[in-house]
């Protein structure tokens, strides 16, 4: 029951930094080749601290 309950928060709380980064992403007023740039960089850190995650904790 706690996994459950756990996964839900996870999930809220990565719904609620999107929509904020989302929202903040639409209102700057820059280049759009700069804006896609930075919009893909979260998925980019992201994978990156997965793949080392994994390569520390592989066996």
């Amino acid at each position: 029951m706690l996994n459950i309950k756990r996964k839900y928060f996870t999930w809220a709380m990565l719904l609620l930094v999107g929509m904020g980064y989302f929202s903040v992403m639409s209102s700057l007023d820059m280049n759009y080749f700069l804006k896609s740039l930075i919009a893909i960089m979260p998925i980019q850190l992201g994978s990156v601290i997965y793949m080392t995650y994994l390569r520390w904790n592989q066996s």
